[in-house]
Parts: structure tokens; sequence; C-alpha cells
């Protein structure tokens, strides 16, 4: 998800050169299931439950039937799914399990409460992308153009915000349900937007950015979170990636919104200040948003559950999403779990793909790739820097948009091994770029080919499906915890990653650096392809249930 997070700086690059040139690039700024009928099994892979769900296993039919029968049967059945467990795990196949779940067509629409949500998406996006056109301007107007330790402070500070807040997010979400939460996320987001803009001394610059970074950890957590639990599962993948493209969509907001810099240098003020505008219609728009219909059923408010389904799917739709949220136990008088059981036996398979994943994402060299292209692109011939930053965002979002088509046709896993696999390519690509001769005449091209296709790789499966897939494969007590764990693991290896990087490079050369990064996305194909499982086309109680007999 979280190229997004890059650091800006100016200055040299050391260790980035050219074969056959003299000249030391200089960096610029850089951010930037298908169900048929004829059977009730439910076929998972013989790593299935490593593979991020401990809901992925047992039939649909026997969810229905432990739905209707006394609580005498219960061990019955039991030992008939643990039975039918042992087939699923040879089988191996979840795309080929048929369900014969009835549906009925809804008459709702969730496209307006997504796009609500969204808006935490675009601040996210846009308080990451801020920075990088404001900080020279801001610098001079706070006189802390020779102090780049302070300059460095009221960028990472956004980051340390982000940890703390993706942690914050998932714990607010399961005591003050969804959509309060998102109300509440406006408070630090539109707070810190405002001391930013108006900040006279530096001291109240960082403050106001921790308090973005907080409100952007918290958006983080929930905004993927309360897609996924309103979502049709026949269109949840596509409504899920809409997330990372309106990260990209904030960013480029971010880039627009400094182009009147040159003209005007008190202008990154407002660049700030037009922050505060999203966050006030994201706390009016979740005023007239259901709840999600999972958290209240899980909190025992079946009423208030029924009327968010008929205000989403339309009241056609109660009974079979009632009847499914029972069936799936999401009305188990279990309590929700504290952050102690994620790490015990029965979760903690599950939480630690989610944790490798954010993992594989942000040391798969994305912040680097982002950080280095302005300098590629100068050394091909582009001088400048809103070109360069606009033709990585443009190549984002244009990959994110083909995820989103594909989501829900190719599958979630099938796109990660596709993305991650391009990434190490172009990493290797550029690698070479840098360093084999032969290539020297062609190197700057090359260069700006590789970040290109690097970019489109990743926004094609390594950027939008992890915060898609997590919230889909954890189970329903531990869902927002298991989240916001998640993306804490995102936030933090981005600060360290941010932290070292420079280090790195100046130790071992951007071109040794870069096929690291090459070798980190093999690896991932490798951890992909033997710990997660396809959810495409599954609803979350289907997910959920089948995995339930496993734990």
């Amino acid at each position: 998800m979280m190229q997004n997070a890059a650091v800006a700086a100016k200055g040299g690059v050391p260790g980035l050169h050219f074969p056959g040139r003299g000249n030391r690039v200089s960096a610029g700024f850089g951010v930037v299931g298908k169900r048929t009928a004829g059977s009730n099994r439910l076929w998972m892979p013989d790593r299935g439950f490593c593979g991020g769900s401990s809901r992925l296993g047992s039939s649909i039919g026997f969810g229905v039937e432990m739905a209707r029968m006394r609580s005498g049967m219960e061990g019955i059945f039991r030992s008939r799914e643990k039975a039918r467990y042992v087939r699923v795990q040879a089988s191996g196949d979840l795309e080929s399990v048929p369900s014969d779940k009835p549906q009925t067509k809804s008459s709702g629409n969730v496209l307006p409460y997504v796009g609500v949500a969204c808006l935490g998406a675009i601040l996210f996006g846009y308080h990451l992308g801020v920075v990088n056109g404001a900080l020279e301007y801001l610098a001079r107007d706070l006189a802390i153009v020779e102090n780049t330790v302070l300059q460095g402070w009221v960028v990472s500070t956004l980051l340390a915000g982000a940890t703390v807040g993706s942690f914050t997010g998932g714990a607010l979400a399961d005591k003050f349900g969804r959509t309060r939460t998102f109300q509440l996320d406006v408070i630090p987001l539109a707070v810190g937007a405002f001391l930013s803009a108006t900040a006279q001394d530096v001291r109240t610059m960082i403050i106001g950015r921790l308090l973005a970074g907080i409100g952007i950890g918290i958006s983080s957590a929930i905004v993927p979170l309360y897609i996924s639990e309103i979502s049709p599962t026949e269109i949840r993948g596509a409504l899920g990636s809409i997330n990372q493209l309106f990260i990209c969509i904030g960013i480029l907001m971010a880039l627009v919104a400094g182009l009147p810099l040159a003209g005007n240098p008190l202008w990154w003020r407002t660049m700030f200040s037009i922050a505060i505008v999203p966050s006030v219609l994201m706390a009016v728009g979740m005023a007239f948003c259901p709840e999600s219909p999972r958290w209240l059923f899980q909190q025992g408010k079946l009423l208030q559950a029924e009327t968010a389904i008929k205000k989403l799917y339309g009241k056609e739709k109660v009974t079979e999403v009632m009847h499914d949220l029972r069936a799936g136990g999401e009305g188990t008088t279990e309590s929700d779990a504290g952050w102690f059981d994620l790490f015990g036996k029965r979760y903690w398979k599950v939480v630690s793909v989610g944790a490798a994943l954010f993992l594989f994402q942000q040391l798969a060299g994305i912040n680097a790739v982002v950080y280095y292209s302005t300098s590629v692109f100068r050394s091909a011939g582009i001088a400048s820097d809103v070109a360069a930053s606009a033709l990585v965002g443009a190549s984002n979002v244009f990959g994110t948009a083909i995820a989103s088509s594909l989501m829900d046709k190719q599958g979630r896993k099938s796109l990660l091994i596709t993305s991650f696999s391009g990434m190490a390519a172009s990493m290797l690509l550029l690698s070479l770029s840098f360093t084999w001769k032969p290539l020297a005449p062609y190197s700057g091209t090359l260069a700006v080919v590789g970040t290109v296709l690097y970019v489109l790789s990743f926004s094609l499966g390594a950027g939008p499906v992890p915060a898609l897939l997590l919230p889909e494969i954890f189970a329903s007590r531990i869902r927002a915890k298991a989240v916001a764990l998640s993306l804490g693991m995102h936030w933090v290896s981005n600060f360290v990653i941010g932290l070292y990087f420079l280090s790195v490079v100046n130790k071992f050369g951007i071109s040794k650096v870069y096929l690291g990064f090459a070798t980190v996305c093999l690896l991932a194909v490798l951890y992909i392809a033997g710990n997660v499982v396809e959810t495409k086309g599954r609803s979350l109680e289907e997910i959920e249930r089948a995995l339930s007999v496993a734990v």
C-alpha cells in the first residue's frame, strides 16, 4: 500500500552514478470464487492455515447446519467437519470449491459509503505528499534552512505519529465502532493540518505533523477494515483496492497543490490548510453512513445490524446476511480479543502472515525507488521535478486502476505473485543500468523504464492487496487489532528504512542495494506461494467459518 511514505530530501545522492557519465546525479524531491451448486465442501491448500486465515477450511453447509441445530448436536457435526478438513487439505485448491449459499439480488448501494470512507485514504496520501513540495519553502519561513536535522524531523514525525495511530485505530474501532472512529479521527487530522498551516516556529510544525501522523495512522487501519466489512462479496476486491487508488490520488492532489509555490513562497501554508476540508467532510459524511453490520452483530446489537444491512444491501438481503452472520459465528459470545491473544497459538500464524506481507512490501524497496526517481529522470534528460513526480504518480494510479479491475477476476494471491515478480525484474534492471558497462549508452533510459515498470508492478499487487487481504483473513474477534498490528509493522519498518537507508547506500552503493531489494522480492514470491491463500469470491463469514475447525 505504501510507497507513499517516501521521505523527501534534497542534496547529493551518494553512490548514484551512471556508467560512462562523469557527472554525479543530484537527488531532488521524491515522494511522492466462483459459486456453483453441487457440493458443500470448501477446499483449501494444506498450508492454508498458515496462509493468513484462521477460517479457510470447513464447509459452507456445515455453517448452515450449525445455525439450525441444537447445542447437543454440535459435537457430532464438529467431528464431521474435522474429517472434511482433512480432505480439504488434500485438495489444495480453494478456487475449485463450489458454494451452495443461495444468492439474492441486492437493491442497495454501498458506493456512497465507500466514497466517504475513502476521504480518509485521500487524506492519507495528501499528508504524506504535501511536505515534499513545501519543505524548501517552510524551511525558509521557519528559519531552518541550514538545519537539516530539524527538516528531517518535520518529515519523519509524521511516520512516528502514524505508527502510534495505526495501533490506536484498532482498539478504537473495536470499542466505539467503525463510523464513530472515523469521526474521532477527524480531530488529529484537522488539528494537525491547522497547526501545520499556521506554525510560526518549528516546534508547532512538528506537533502539527505528529497529530496529522496519528490521524493517518488511524485512517490506514480503519479505511480498509470498514470497506471490507460493508462490501458485497462479489465486488469486495475491487472496492478494497479503491483504498490504494485514493491514496495515490491524495498524493497527486498534494503535487498539484504545490504548483503555485514558485510564484508564491507562502503558498505552503495554504497547502497544509487544504487538508482540513476533506477532514470535515469525512466527519459529516460518516454521520450518514451505516455502522458495520459485523461489528454490530459482534456487539449483540441485532436490530441495529438489521437496519445497517437494509441500508447497505436492501431489505431483501436482511435474512440472508443475518443468517450468514450467525452461521459464520460472528455472534459468538467470545469477547473481542486482547493484544496478547494475537500472539497466542490460536491466531499467531494468521497474524504473522499479515505482518510479513507489510514487511515484504517495505523491504522490497518502494521508498528507495520513489526517493531516487527524480535523480533517475534527470539522468535521462527530464529535468523537471514536477514532471518526474507526476510520471511516478501517474504510473501508480494507472497500475492501481488495473488492479481494481482484476482483483475479483485474477484473485489476490496471483496478483501478489505477479507484482513481486515484476518488481524483482525491475530492480535487477535498475541495478544493471547503474553498473553494467555494455548498458552505459542506454543507462538513463533503462533506469527510467525500470523505475516506471517497478512502480507499475508495485501498484498491481504489493501496494493494494495487503490492506485488502488482511481484513478478509482475520477472524471477526481479532480483525481490528490484527489489522492495526500489521499496519504498525508497516509504519515501523517504513521509519527504520527511512532512518538507515542513506547510510546503507553510502556503504554499499545504490546498485548493490537495488540488487538486495530484488532478492527480497523473490523471497516474497516464495513466501506468498507457500503461505497465502486465495479469498476471492468468498464472504468474510465463509472464510472465517472455513478455518474455524482448524484452531
